[in-house]
């Protein structure tokens, strides 16, 4: 009895040595206080939700219909998010795949033998040679044997592969929310892109049909001989490159088309979008603190959990130097009758543990472990990485809509000042005081001037997407399955968080 219990005390302080380090989130260095770009203008500081973050559906800050139904169709039919929904699947499957080795496994294997056997003599005899033999028999014999066969978790190695299989499904999940984001705003960018197509082709088609106009006013005083034959020209000229860049610009647009199909999982050829002008300016949008930005973006929150899953694997690298105890068992019935299985003759048994123990690997183990603390340290600094790049993308997003409102207003007041320009220049080519020449330049400023307006009304929008989308989109890190929801199996119609 002494014995017994001194080896179980053993095991239970053997127990106790679990290997590898205890987990904590790296700190990320020089995390600032608030955005640079923030802090150089006023037009965040209001009309801002109290929690600084966004909510729900980001997409209807744009407050456009259109968007909002070409938007639900991305978590529903998108190709690329449906792979992505199939990866998470298979990462909870290899969780709950390892989780398995809590539990011991137990096998059976039953069986059926037949054999045959007979036996012969030959006599001699005066006229030759007779033949006696007795009868031949066949045996049966049948078999029910059961195995049972359990590692006690003694070193962690399951409770490590679990919590590396944990961080990595968790991760997959992350990387599941980061691709619908990123979808999700490239379909948004697409559209409004899409929408400024549209006001251009408005603009140039508006334009044409002014230059066409002109091109009959020129005609008609060169045939009272006011106008020369190389104004006509000139006005042809003008027209036929309008038309040119008109046609140059439905390439972009149906391109834009394209893409938005394939974003919401349709063939190019099954979607038609109606033109259709940007209504309004870019919404404002609640940019939060820094600090917080980290716990909304799904691809720093899936490193994270990459630099978590890297070290469980420092642990299970090593746990090799410990050694392994296998726990079996086996029993069942043999007999040449099923009757005689309960009878004592036909039942066997044996058990017994085993202890195995690497003990020469030249270095093999320690190279393990090296490797799993450097993939550790990779997977830290990739986390610090993408920290840093949000960070970048915010600050870099907020400067473009910063610049981009100053930027709006100058090219405002310089489309009304050569609008006005154009306007006087005609009336003096009218009254014959100014050269077709000069008009048709300033109409090529006019024009130019008002696509620019077009261009940063758009890159606006767009902007604004882009920021949505560097703030993480109104994700939160605690939408992340909990270790104990991976364990369930999902439901039938199951659909990830939105």
């Amino acid at each position: 009895m002494r014995s017994r219990a001194l080896l179980f005390t053993l095991i239970l302080l053997l127990a106790a040595c679990r290997p590898g380090p205890k987990y904590h989130v790296p700190p990320v260095p020089q995390t600032p206080a608030a955005f640079k770009e923030l802090k150089e203008t006023d037009q965040w500081k209001f009309a801002r939700p109290s929690d600084g973050e966004l909510r729900g559906n980001w997409w209807e800050l744009f407050n456009d219909p259109r968007l909002n139904e070409l938007e639900a169709h991305v978590s529903v039919s998108n190709q690329t998010l449906k792979q992505a929904e199939a990866q998470f699947r298979q990462a909870r499957a290899l969780l709950q795949g390892n989780r398995a080795g809590y539990f011991p496994s137990v096998t059976a294997s039953p069986g059926i033998t037949a054999s045959h056997s007979g036996n012969g003599r030959g006599v001699i005899t005066g006229g030759g040679v007779a033949t006696s033999s007795s009868a031949s028999r066949i045996s049966t014999f049948y078999s029910f044997p059961l195995g049972v066969s359990w590692e006690p978790d003694l070193w962690g190695r399951v409770r490590l592969t679990v919590e590396n299989a944990t961080a990595g499904a968790q991760a997959t999940a992350a990387d599941l929310e980061n691709t619908r984001l990123s979808l999700q705003a490239e379909l948004a960018v697409d559209y409004f892109q899409l929408r400024g197509t549209d006001m251009t082709i408005a603009l140039l088609t508006r334009t044409l049909e002014i230059y066409r106009q002109s091109l009959e006013l020129t005609r008609n005083r060169f045939s009272a001989g006011v106008a020369s034959r190389s104004d006509v020209v000139q006005a042809q000229t003008q027209v036929d490159s309008t038309q040119a860049a008109l046609t140059d610009t439905r390439i972009s647009r149906a391109q834009s088309e394209h893409a938005i199909a394939t974003l919401i999982g349709r063939a190019p050829a099954g979607l038609t979008i109606a033109p259709a002008a940007i209504h309004g300016t870019p919404p404002l949008v609640p940019v939060g603190l820094p600090s917080r930005l980290l716990e909304r973006r799904p691809d720093v929150a899936a490193n994270e959990r990459q630099v978590a899953a890297a070290n469980a694997g420092i642990g299970l690298a090593e746990v090799a130097y410990f050694p392994s105890l296998q726990l079996s068992a086996a029993g069942g019935f043999d007999s040449s009758s099923i009757t005689k299985w309960f009878s004592l003759p036909g039942r066997f048994w044996s058990m017994g543990p085993s202890l195995s123990q690497t003990l020469v690997d030249f270095g093999r183990r320690h190279a393990v472990v090296q490797e799993s603390e450097a993939a550790y340290d990779a997977t830290v600094a990739a986390y610090r990485q993408s920290a840093l790049g949000a960070f970048q993308e915010v600050e870099d997003s907020l400067a473009a809509l910063r610049y981009l409102e100053q930027e709006a207003a100058e090219q405002s007041a310089a489309t009304r000042s050569a609008e006005e320009s154009l306007r006087l220049e005609t009336d003096r080519y009218k009254a014959g005081t100014a050269s077709f020449l000069d008009v048709i330049q300033t109409q090529v400023i006019a024009l130019t001037s008002q696509r620019a307006d077009v261009g940063i009304l758009a890159r606006r929008m767009t902007s604004t997407v882009n920021l949505i989308r560097a703030l993480g989109g109104g994700w939160n890190a605690r939408s992340l399955p909990s270790p104990d929801t991976l364990r369930q199996p999902l439901p039938k119609n199951w659909k990830p968080a939105q």
